[in-house]
């Protein structure tokens, strides 16, 4: 029985939350996780879309790359 290991050198995650604070908590925990496999934020993407109704909506895309 072989293992092979390989490294993840780019990983992107979406996010959506109705409020920003819970937009930010929920990337903050992906980057306490993506820490752990030695990667780390390359850049954010965010936008804010409003319904009909008046209520907000937040998500945003995350790029992550091993650090060097």
């Amino acid at each position: 029985m072989s293992f092979q290991l390989d490294l993840i050198k780019d990983k992107i995650e979406f996010f959506e939350a109705p409020s920003i604070k819970e937009l930010e908590k929920k990337i903050n925990e992906q980057i306490t996780h993506n820490n752990a496999i030695l990667l780390t934020v390359h850049s954010v993407s965010h936008q804010m879309h409003v319904t009909e109704e008046g209520n907000r909506f937040y998500s945003a895309v995350v790029h992550f790359k091993a650090q060097t």
